[in-house]
Parts: structure tokens; C-alpha cells; sequence
């Protein structure tokens, strides 16, 4: 939901210098500027001018950093608790500068941003509420300031709009096509999931994010399964996994909820076991081409239950189910499926050693970030060999699976040349001398075929030993 904040400091001065203003450009004469603004599926036209670039503030509620703010906690308390304030504001100027995956690292994209509007300026407005808080151009109000520019051009919303409309605005702006940042993808996902807080329908959501409304369901879907894991990494410290740790995961968990859905209607073990693994496999940044390998086959022939180290004990393998008493009736039931829980397990101190070795939370002891340390590389290990024995072994059944395939290929091929000799001969159209060499050639590439068969088949089946005494016979000849 929406968060109303209070006004910043200043709200009544800087509320009094931007009807000054607007005063000022309505009454000059001449054309004035405007920018459109869409709002609640209507547009708007509102007067842009010149403010002072020092006394604006960025946006604490946007939704460009939304993930990203949880990149550090303790400051992110703060700006909760003050979002005006020195430390806030320099937060958000921080990581509007930073790469979304990594925000200690900045972002290329801010500084090509930046020489922009060095070599050309300000091209489009942004927008500011009548308190002076930016609702779009924040990250170019953190350019124009390290390029020390004095002032930024901005078109200022009616006063009458609510925080609710506020976030409107900024999404319609931000979902634009042509913007020069786009939202990094857990942001959009938080957007979707305010949207739907907001009461508006799958359908109306997926038309504004300009995608299919089964797509939404599936953004939805991810959404709450990175949520229920930040949740599950939680630690005796209090440390936990950030929206931010899953940035750039986008493909793979898509990858992940597709293959669960149609796991979950054959067998929801199966399919939650695969979940648990797959996810494990993208918190220990494997490519999408090796999680892919995490499949119906890999369970199956246990590769991870062989690769697994002995410290982490039975969490990858299947153990005795335990019982769960029905209050009143004095009996037990079997639980869930051993094998989920064991999934579930060895996945859940992945995930708190992850949160333990990504916080940045200051006196964390740093043997116990070594510890877990030690246990990410223990488990990275583990389905690093148990991913690479199932593509060895993907390898050797394809090989294997060739050469029957492609005679699979060519008995359709001859079954469609029937239809098409038949159709040939009942319309008189038949090329006989190109198709008597076409079968000339056949005759030599079964014989060459029966050749590598007795070869390499010590006790043949029906089809080979047919074969085999079609090429003796047509060899007598």
C-alpha cells in the first residue's frame, strides 16, 4: 500500500515560492510551458518551471529503488523513520547512482545518463508536488546536482493529489517505453503487487505494465515465493536475505515457475522438490544453463544425495517421514513427504548462510560469516559436481539416442514419400528415372547400414535381424 509521509521540512516556504512561480508564468504572456501528465487514465496538463535544485527532495516512496533500499537495513530504518532528512536523502541519491543487482557499485547507465544532460541539458521536465518532493526526474536531480547545476525543470501537480495518485503518476511516467532507466525487475514486481493492494484487477495491471495477464499471475507468483524465502533465511542474528540479493535472477525464476506449474499437476513432490533445489541453485549463482540441468531426470537418479558432503548430514536425501498427531482422535498420520522436507532443509541453511554472508549489518563476528562462507562453498560444490555428472550423462544418452532418431527421421520421411508416390502416380506425374536412382541410392544406405549393425550389435533385435537378413539376401543376389 501507499505510504503517506509527512511534509518536509520548509513545505509552507517552498509551497509559497512555487505559486510565486506559477504566478510569475502565467502572467508573463507568450506560450507556457506544459507537460501531460496521465493520471487515473486521464491526462493533465500542468505548468512547468524553474526551482532551485538544492531545496528539492527526492521521492522517498519511488519506485525505482524500492528493492534496493534494503540493501542496508540500518539505513533504511532511517529513512522510514525520517525520509527528509540529511541521511535519508543522501541514502537515495546513493543508490539512484547504483547498479541495481550490486548497489555498492555504480551504475554505468547513471553516468551515461550524466554526460547526457552535460552535452545536451534537461530535455523533458520532471515533476514535483507542491511540498517540493520529486515525483519523476529523481535520478536526474542527482545528475544535474554532481554536475552543480542551480535549478531543474519541473511541471508541479495540483495540490488536491493524494499519495495514492502521487504513485500513479510516477508508474504511468516511469512505465514508459522510452525512458532511459528502466525499473529494475524486483521493482516492477513490488509495483505490481501495490497495484493489486490498490484494488485494481490482474487484467487492468497487466494492460498498464504493457504485458499478459498470464504473465502477471507469474510475476505474482515469484514475487511471493522471494518473500516467503527472505522470510525462511531469517537467522538467529536477525539477519535475512534482501529483495535486492534477487536482481538479476529474472530469467531463471521465470524458468523455475513455469516448470513447476507443470510438475505441481503430476506431482507436487516432485515439484516442490525441484523448487527447493533450483532455488538453492540460483542463490549460488548458477547460470540458467546449469539450472536448467535441475530436472525431472536429476532427481530421479540422485545426483544430488551423491555429491552432497557429509556435514550436511541427511538434508539432501530422503529420511522417514514423521508422524503428526490428529488433536482428540489419538492417532498419527504420516507428514509431509520426507523428501520435501529434506529439500526444504538443506535449502533453508543455504539461505541463512547467504543472508549471514550478504549482510551488511555492522558486528556481525566474522567467524561466523567464514562459517557460512564455508557452507555456501561446501553446497556450491556439491551441485557443481552433481549438475556436471547429469550434463555428462545428458551427453551420453543423446549420443546414444542419435542414430536411432535419426532413422526415426527417415522412416517418416518414407512413409510421407508413399503418400506423395501415390498422389504421383494417380495424377501421372511421376518422375520414374529420378525416382528409380532415389531408390538405388536407399539400397546403398541400407546395406551400409546393415554393414555398422552386425558390427556393433552382438545379440540384435527383430528389427536388426531383419535387416541384417535383408542385406544377406539382396548380397546373394
Amino acid at each position: 500500500m501507499s505510504r503517506e509521509f509527512p511534509p518536509p521540512p520548509r513545505a509552507v516556504w517552498f509551497s509559497e515560492l512555487i505559486k510565486q512561480r506559477l504566478e510569475e508564468a502565467r502572467s508573463a504572456g507568450g506560450t507556457r510551458e506544459t507537460v501531460t501528465v496521465d493520471l487515473n487514465d486521464q491526462q493533465i496538463h500542468v505548468d512547468v518551471i524553474d526551482l532551485p535544485l538544492a531545496d528539492l527532495y527526492l521521492n522517498p516512496g519511488t519506485h525505482r529503488i524500492r528493492a534496493q533500499r534494503t540493501h542496508r537495513p540500518d539505513q533504511d530504518q532511517n529513512l522510514r523513520e525520517h525520509p527528509f532528512g540529511d541521511a535519508g536523502q543522501s541514502y537515495l541519491a546513493e543508490l539512484l547512482k547504483a547498479r541495481p543487482a550490486n548497489p555498492d557499485v555504480r551504475d554505468p547507465d547513471f553516468d551515461k545518463l550524466k554526460e547526457d544532460l552535460n552535452q545536451f541539458g534537461q530535455n523533458e521536465p520532471g515533476l514535483v508536488t507542491h511540498h517540493g518532493v520529486l515525483v519523476n526526474g529523481n535520478t536526474r536531480a542527482v545528475a544535474l546536482r554532481e554536475l552543480h547545476k542551480p535549478s531543474m525543470r519541473v511541471g508541479v501537480l495540483p495540490q488536491s493529489l493524494t499519495q495514492a495518485d502521487i504513485d500513479s503518476v510516477e508508474l504511468a511516467l516511469q512505465l514508459r517505453q522510452d525512458q532511459r532507466r528502466d525499473y529494475s525487475y524486483i521493482n516492477r514486481l513490488l509495483a505490481m503487487e501495490e497495484r493489486a493492494a490498490m484494488g485494481r484487477t490482474p487484467e487492468q495491471i497487466a494492460k498498464e505494465f504493457r504485458i499478459r495477464a498470464s504473465t502477471y499471475h507469474q510475476e505474482r507468483w515469484i514475487l511471493s515465493v522471494i518473500k516467503e524465502l527472505n522470510d525462511r533465511s531469517v537467522s538467529g542474528g536477525g539477519v535475512a536475505l534482501r529483495l535486492v540479493d534477487w536482481e538479476g535472477a529474472q530469467e531463471r525464476l521465470k524458468e523455475l515457475q513455469r516448470l513447476y506449474v507443470k510438475l505441481a499437476n503430476l506431482d507436487r513432490d516432485q515439484a516442490d522438490i525441484l523448487k527447493e533445489w533450483r532455488l538453492a541453485a540460483i542463490l549460488l549463482d548458477f547460470s540458467k544453463t546449469d539450472v536448467r540441468h535441475i530436472d525431472e531426470v536429476f532427481l530421479e537418479e540422485g545426483y544430488l544425495e551423491q555429491a552432497l558432503p557429509a556435514e550436511f548430514g541427511d538434508s539432501g536425501t530422503a529420511t522417514q517421514a514423521e508422524s503428526v498427531s490428529i488433536p482428540g482422535l489419538d492417532m498419527e498420520v504420516p507428514a509431509a513427504s520426507s523428501a520435501v522436507s529434506a529439500a526444504r532443509a538443506l535449502n533453508d541453511r543455504i539461505l541463512r548462510a547467504a543472508a549471514t554472508v550478504r549482510s551488511t549489518t555492522a558486528g556481525l563476528p566474522d567467524s561466523e560469516k567464514s562459517e557460512a562462507q564455508a557452507l555456501l562453498d561446501g553446497a556450491k560444490g556439491a551441485f557443481d559436481k552433481a549438475i556436471d555428472s547429469h550434463g555428462r550423462d545428458a551427453r551420453v544418452r543423446k549420443r546414444k539416442q542419435l542414430a536411432p532418431a535419426r532413422l526415426a527421421d527417415a522412416c517418416a520421411n518414407i512413409d510421407q514419400c508413399v503418400i506423395e508416390l501415390v498422389q504421383a502416380r494417380t495424377s501421372n506425374s511421376l518422375d520414374e528415372e529420378a525416382f528409380d536412382e532415389a531408390v538405388l541410392k536407399l539400397q546403398g544406405s541400407l546395406r551400409k547400414l546393415a554393414q555398422q549393425a552386425g558390427r556393433g550389435i552382438p545379440n540384435p533385435g527383430d528389427g536388426v535381424s531383419w535387416l541384417l537378413a535383408a542385406a544377406t539376401v539382396e548380397g546373394s543376389r
